[in-house]
């Protein structure tokens, strides 16, 4: 666990050292999570960890009780207070270690590591995740079972089973079968039902896997 709190902790002050270089042209690039922008994920990424049941309630019956319309919905209002209010809870966030409700602890990595790249990839802004973030972000994403699946587009199981998926430079690997092989954020943006750019892979099963998005 104080491993994992570590990690966290990392993934989202990398996160905040981003945004905070951000121009206002920036935090309104479209990410890759459909319908939000920069600020949006960020909103997000700030405010679904402290919510409380109590909060959340009212907020899924607002949505008709759809997980997926209630994150949709939240995100763009929570955007609307700003890049300041966003930073300052994103920091209050790291320093509490805060988790978001009815989900895994792992959870809150794969968030702060996902997410992230929602917002990097879209501005071109790279960074090196660490290896242990990304095997267990993957590992996440690999092993998830309804409802959290949802949340990325389906089962990942179904589009990776059969196949052997293999990520660099971290070295995670899962599955066997046909390789696919490419670089650690196309596989964790593959993984999590995000857009790729296919030809960022290798290997024998990328057909299949291509025909299963």
């Amino acid at each position: 666990m104080p491993e994992l709190a570590a990690r966290i902790r990392t993934e989202r002050e990398a996160l905040i050292a981003l945004l905070e270089t951000l121009t206002p042209e920036q935090w309104q690039t479209p990410s890759l999570c459909e319908a939000w922008r920069v600020i949006d994920v960020a909103a997000h990424v700030a405010w679904a960890p402290p919510l409380g049941l109590r909060e959340a309630i009212p907020l899924l019956a607002r949505a008709g009780f759809d997980s997926n319309r209630m994150t949709a919905a939240t995100a763009l209002e929570w955007s609307g207070r700003g890049t300041s209010a966003i930073l300052e809870q994103l920091r209050a966030n790291a320093e509490a270690d805060a988790k978001p409700i009815l989900v895994p602890r792992l959870a809150a990595l794969d968030d702060a590591v996902v997410h992230q790249l929602d917002i990097r990839v879209p501005l071109g802004a790279t960074r090196v995740i660490p290896a242990g973030a990304v095997a267990q972000a993957a590992d996440f994403a690999a092993r998830l079972r309804w409802p959290l699946s949802q949340a990325i587009k389906g089962s990942t199981q179904r589009r990776i089973a059969g196949l052997q998926i293999v990520a660099e430079p971290s070295g995670w690997t899962y599955g066997e079968g046909d390789l696919v092989r490419g670089d650690d954020v196309t596989i964790l943006l593959m993984l999590h039902g995000r857009p790729f750019d296919h030809t960022r892979l290798s290997g024998a099963g990328v057909a299949t896997l291509l025909r299963r998005r």
